[in-house]
C-alpha cells in the first residue's frame, strides 16, 4: 500500500480583514493541520519609513490606516508619544473626549470582530446585526471629524474640536415615508451627547441579543470550545496581549495596570478567561463591550456637566483659532507655517502605549530635534498574534484554522506597517 505523504495547500483568504493579504500555509497530514506558515508582506503599506518624511502632524491620518477598525487608538497611542517629548499637557475635557471616543473605538472594532468571527464559522445573523449596531457608531465619528473611518481628530496637545452640538439627520427620500424617518431621527434631535447617551442605554440588549444568538448555542461551542488553547505561560512567551492574553486568564490591561488620560477615574472591570480556548476570548470580549459601554456613560455625564478647552494653550503645537486666522495676519502667518513646516520637537525618544481593542499598541518615537521623527517603531498586537497561529493550529482540522484567525482578530494594516 502507498505511504500518504503529508502536502501542502495554500489557505485564504478567508477573515474579512485578511482580504487576500495574508498567503496561509498549511502542511497538512489529511485534514489534520501539521505546519502553519503565514506569509506577510502582501500589504506592505511602509509607515514607519514613511513618517520620517512627514512632519509629526502629517502622520496622524497614517494612524488611522494602520488596523483600519480601530482608528482613533492607533491616532491616540501616538499623539501620546509626541505629547512626552514635548513635555505637552492636555485639558482634562480632551482626556475624557479621548476615553470616550477610545471605547467607541473598541465597541467598533469587537462589534466586527464579532460579526467577522461569527460568520467564519457559520452564523449569518450575528454579522448583520453587528454593523446594524455599528453604523450609530460611524454616525459619531462622522459627526465629530466628518469622516466615518479615517478621522484624524486626536491632535498632540488635545483633539481636533469640542463635541458639535447637533447629529446628522436623515434626510427624505423616495424609500422613506415621513413617519419612518420621523422614527429614524427620533434619537438625534440633540448633541452628540445626546446620542452617545442614547445609545448606551441601548447597547447592553443588543449585546444579550449576540449572546442569544451564540453563548448556549451548540453548533458555536463545538466549533469553539477546546480549539486554540493557549496556556498562560504561552501566552506570555509569545507576546499576545488583549483579549488573546486575558483569555488565557492574565489579568492585564494596560488601562489598569499603566493608566493613561482619565482611566485611573474610571470604574470597570477586566473580564478574563480560564481555558484559553476560542470560546473563552469571545466571552472575555462579549464582556468587554459591556464594561466599555459603562465607561463611555461615564465619560458622557462628565463632559456635559464639565464645559471647557480640548487643544492645548501652547501655540507652538495648537493652530490660532478660525476667526483669528482669518481676520489677523500674524495668525495667518502662525497658521501657515505650523501646517507646513510643523513643529520642532525636542531630541529624545519616548515611548508610548494604549489598550487597543486587540491588544497592546505602542509607538517608539525618536527625534532629532527636527519637525520630523528621526525613527519610528510600531508596536502592533496582530503582528504577535499571528505570528502564534501556528502553535495554537497545530493539530487541528483544516475548518479548524478559520475560527483561530476568527479569534485572533487580526487586522493586516497593522501587521504589514
Amino acid at each position: 500500500m502507498a505511504e500518504i505523504k503529508n502536502y501542502t495547500l495554500n489557505f485564504g483568504p478567508q477573515h474579512p480583514a485578511a482580504h487576500g493579504v495574508l498567503r496561509l500555509v498549511l502542511e497538512l497530514d489529511g485534514e489534520v493541520i501539521q505546519r502553519a506558515d503565514p506569509h506577510i508582506g502582501l500589504l506592505h503599506r511602509a509607515t514607519e519609513k514613511l513618517a520620517e518624511q512627514k512632519t509629526y502632524l502629517q502622520s496622524v491620518p497614517y494612524m488611522d490606516r494602520l488596523d483600519y477598525v480601530s482608528m482613533m487608538s492607533n491616532e491616540h497611542a501616538y499623539v501620546m508619544a509626541i505629547e512626552k517629548l514635548l513635555g505637552l499637557d492636555v485639558p482634562i475635557r480632551a482626556q475624557y473626549i479621548r476615553v470616550m471616543f477610545d471605547e467607541i473605538t473598541r465597541l467598533l472594532n469587537h462589534l466586527l470582530w464579532l460579526g467577522a468571527h461569527a460568520l467564519d464559522v457559520g452564523a449569518m445573523g450575528p454579522f448583520l446585526y453587528a454593523f446594524r449596531d455599528r453604523e450609530d457608531l460611524m454616525d459619531c465619528y462622522e459627526a465629530v471629524s466628518g469622516a466615518r473611518m479615517h478621522a484624524a481628530y486626536y491632535r498632540p496637545g488635545g483633539v481636533y474640536r469640542d463635541l458639535p452640538d447637533a447629529m446628522p439627520q436623515y434626510k427624505a427620500s423616495l424609500i422613506r415615508n415621513a413617519k419612518a424617518l420621523a422614527e429614524r431621527n427620533e434619537n438625534r434631535q440633540g448633541s452628540l451627547l445626546d446620542f452617545v447617551e442614547d445609545f448606551t442605554k441601548r447597547f447592553p440588549t443588543y449585546v444579550d441579543e449576540y449572546e442569544t444568538l451564540l453563548t448556549d448555542n451548540r453548533i458555536w461551542k463545538q466549533r469553539t470550545v477546546g480549539v486554540g488553547v493557549v496556556s498562560p505561560e504561552d501566552a506570555k512567551a509569545m507576546g499576545f496581549t488583549g483579549a488573546m492574553l486575558r483569555g488565557s486568564g492574565i489579568a492585564w490591561d494596560v488601562r489598569k495596570k499603566q493608566p493613561y488620560e482619565v482611566y485611573d477615574k474610571m470604574d470597570f472591570d477586566i473580564p478574563i478567561g480560564t481555558n484559553g480556548d476560542c470560546y473563552d476570548r469571545y466571552l472575555v470580549r462579549i464582556e468587554e463591550m459591556r464594561q466599555s459601554n459603562k465607561i463611555i456613560k461615564q465619560c458622557v455625564a462628565w463632559l456635559k456637566a464639565n464645559p471647557g478647552p480640548v487643544m492645548t494653550s501652547n501655540r507652538k503645537v495648537a493652530p490660532p483659532n478660525r476667526v483669528d486666522m482669518k481676520t489677523n495676519m500674524e495668525s495667518l502667518i502662525h497658521h501657515f507655517k505650523l501646517f507646513t513646516e510643523g513643529f520642532h520637537v525636542p531630541p529624545g525618544e519616548a515611548y508610548s502605549a494604549v489598550e487597543h481593542p486587540k491588544g497592546e499598541f505602542g509607538i517608539y518615537l525618536i527625534s532629532d530635534g527636527a519637525n520630523k521623527p528621526y525613527r519610528m517603531k510600531i508596536r502592533a498586537p496582530g503582528f504577535a498574534h499571528l505570528q502564534g497561529l501556528d502553535e495554537m493550529s497545530r493539530g487541528h482540522m483544516i475548518a479548524d484554522a478559520v475560527t483561530i484567525i476568527g479569534t485572533q482578530d487580526i487586522v493586516f494594516g497593522e501587521i504589514d506597517r
